[in-house]
This record gives C-alpha cells, structure tokens and sequence, in this order.
C-alpha cells in the first residue's frame, strides 16, 4: 500500500520506495523536458488529396474539419510551443480563417508548401523561430492522434535526438519485383509501418534535409533523411487508431473510433462515480456502528 504523509513545509511524500522512484523518474524527465528547449509543430496539409477526390483536410468528421482536430491535438500538447502549418498556395486563407474560427493559441503561420512532401516539409522547418530546439513534423491528414502521444513520442526525440510513430506490421510482407512476382519475404518481427508525428532535434533535421536537397534525395517521410545520414530513429508504437484519411471511407472509419473513445470515456466516468458513491456509502456505514 502506498502512504502519503506531508512535512513541516507542506510537501507531500510517499512513504513507499516504489512510488518515490516513480517519482524520481518523472522529476528527472521533466527536468530533461525544461531544459531541452522550445518544441516545433509542422503539420503538412499541402497534399493534393487525389485518392480522396480533393480537400479532404476540410472534411468534416462529427462535425469537425479533419485539420482542426490535427491542430487542436497539437494546440493541446504541452511539449509542444509552437504550430506551423503547410498548405498549399490556394488553401492558406481557408486555413488561417480556420485557424481564427477555432482560436488556436499556439500557431505562428500559415505557409505554402512546395511541389513534394519533403519541399513542404522544409517550407515549415524554415517558418519555425529561430530557437527551435526540436521539430515534430505530422500529416494533416492523422487527426485522431492524441496530445498525450504526441508528449511520448516527444519525450523519446529528447533522448535519442529522434523518434517516429510506427505500428509493427500483423501480415506477412512480400517484396516483390517489377513484374509483380514475389522476391522476398521478410521477417515480419522487424518490419514496422512508419506513421506521423516524427519529432527530430532541430540541428539534426536541418543537416538532414540539406544535404538531402543537395543530394536531390527522394523521402517519402522524414525519418529516411535522417537514416541517410547514418541517424538512428528511435520508433513509437502508439497504437493503431492514428490512421490516415485517404479515402472517402476513412471517414467512417474515423467517426467508428472517435464513438467508441467516447464510449469508453463515458464508462470509465461511470465507475469512477460509481467507485465514489460506494466508498460514501461505506463511510457513512461505518460511522452510523461506531456511534
């Protein structure tokens, strides 16, 4: 059982030697936190969205566009200082009005992106202040990842310079060659479906990038730049419910998950009610036999 009792000044303490190295461990990360430095969000939303027929980032989801609920996550985080977003040229006023419509505290910018994922992906790098320490770039597109995700995936790029959210892979995976005929199966254990956000140390990214788009590297996300440059990526699983709108079906998909956090939200406000009333009870009992 663990015990709390308070000192002469006011501090609370737990008596149990577990519950205080757990408490010394969240010290110690907080304290790595305060000291690491501000923490960028880029959210790409410049994609043209052709699978879904077009604008799918103001799609709406219950009610809400697919990008505020990626901007609200973000807005939400508290590792997170600031927000540049990355349209493209046409949508940047229908996302600053979006961005005023929902008052978003911490967006600094709206900027248009370039011709690829990667030249958008730089655009929003570039707009960051100048005393970034850490930038966490995320698809537009992943609106129902949470803050508290985001924060994980955070705390593991300030230990390891870098991380990405990844989902290991269930089926078996088959390389195949350009015929269409399979050439390799791979060991399913080691392979993972990479994901947003990846949050990379600022200094890293920039070097990074540059020497990719010198290079004329082709990325298809940002964790292959710093892989290219002999980086290691540390990967988050955060689950499987950070799934991308692509298609028109994704909606539903999206709304089915949404429902059913709500759900478990109610449930869980529920028994913890529940759990309340019956230690009332219990109280009450226990008094009413010791008069």
């Amino acid at each position: 059982m663990i015990h709390l009792y308070m000192d002469k000044c006011g501090f609370t303490h737990f008596s149990n030697v577990q519950a205080r190295s757990t408490q010394l461990i969240k010290y110690l990360l907080d304290k790595v936190i305060s000291k690491r430095g501000k923490t960028a969000a880029v959210i790409l939303a410049a994609g043209r969205a052709e699978r879904f027929g077009g604008g799918k980032q103001f799609a709406r989801i219950l009610g809400v566009p697919v990008l505020a609920r990626t901007i609200l996550a973000f807005d939400s985080c508290t590792v997170i200082d600031e927000i540049v977003i990355v349209a493209s040229a046409e949508d940047v006023p229908m996302c600053r009005e979006l961005v005023t419509r929902y008052a978003f505290k911490k967006v600094k910018c709206v900027v248009a992106g370039g011709e690829t994922r990667f030249e958008s992906a730089l655009r929003g790098f570039e707009a960051t202040s100048p005393d970034i320490s850490y930038v966490a770039i995320h698809d537009g597109a992943r609106c129902l990842i949470l803050p508290e995700q985001i924060e994980r995936v955070c705390r593991e790029a300030y230990r390891h310079r870098a991380a990405a959210v990844a989902t290991p892979a269930l089926d078996t995976v088959k390389i195949a060659d350009k015929n269409g005929f399979i050439s390799e199966t791979t060991d399913r254990e080691r392979v993972w479906l990479a994901g947003t956000p990846q949050v990379f140390y600022a200094n890293l990214y920039r070097a990074a990038a540059y020497t990719a788009k010198e290079a004329d590297f082709l990325a298809t996300d940002d964790a292959m730049l710093a892989e290219r440059i002999g980086f290691k990526v540390k990967l988050v699983d955060i689950g499987r419910d950070n799934i991308k709108i692509t298609y028109p079906a994704d909606i539903a998909i999206a709304e089915a998950i949404l429902k059913e956090r709500r759900r478990k939200a109610t449930d869980n406000t529920i028994k913890k009610t529940f759990i309340v009333h019956r230690r009332g009870v219990k109280q009450k009992s226990g008094q009413a036999s010791g008069t």
